[in-house]
């Protein structure tokens, strides 16, 4: 489980195909603290470290055909920054909300508008039953832990403050970036169960 609290970026140094799975060689710092197996959320997506070199503070993780089907790791190239965060701890602090690292689809930022000193990303996306947002509901974009601004069936909207620009690879977004959304783990669980209440009462 994850908070959606972005530790770092990495770059991406090597990309390698084997049969349908594709490996990543990621650069960072965070490089230097792990092991193999653990769990590493990029961009949002849960992957497991396969091998690390703590010399060239670099690791790698492996994707499955699915896995690029369902995220934007498909479109990544060598030189791409992620956003990267680790498990989180079981004596931390939920400073985010409750990330699973289970990408639920991608979405595409439409709009990009700056404020004095803060930014507004609007992005568009598959609605469905359970892929929903609400104002001042919770949003994984890429892995970050965002507050919904605006809110539409098939679109919405996250205020970014300099801090978080900087930090992650929001400050590489455009109009026509994919990025990766996990919707709130509560709202998926409350949409089912209204699902199945009212599947009941039909029959």
């Amino acid at each position: 489980m994850f908070t959606g609290i972005v530790e770092t970026t990495g770059k991406v140094v090597n990309i390698e195909k084997e049969k349908g799975n594709i490996h990543f060689t990621i650069e960072a710092d965070i490089a230097e603290e792990l092991k193999i197996d653990q769990s590493v959320s990029h961009d949002g997506v849960c992957l497991t470290t396969v091998d690390v070199d703590k010399e060239k503070k670099q690791y790698k993780v492996t994707a499955i055909q699915e896995t690029l089907d369902k995220t934007n790791m498909r479109t990544w190239d060598v030189g791409y920054d992620v956003n990267l965060e680790r498990c989180m701890r079981i004596d931390g602090r939920l400073d985010g909300h409750i990330v699973q690292g289970h990408v639920d689809q991608t979405a595409l930022c439409t709009k990009v508008e700056e404020f004095d000193g803060s930014w507004k990303f609007y992005f568009e996306y598959d609605p469905g039953p359970k892929n929903i947002t609400v104002e001042k509901g919770s949003i994984s974009v890429n892995g970050v832990s965002l507050t919904v601004v605006d809110s539409e069936p098939n679109m919405f909207s996250v205020a970014i403050i300099p801090y978080t620009y900087e930090v992650t690879n929001f400050k590489d977004f455009k109009k026509g970036t994919v990025v990766n959304l996990e919707f709130d783990i509560i709202g998926k669980y409350v949409a089912r169960l209204l699902e199945q209440h009212f599947e009941a009462k039909k029959s």
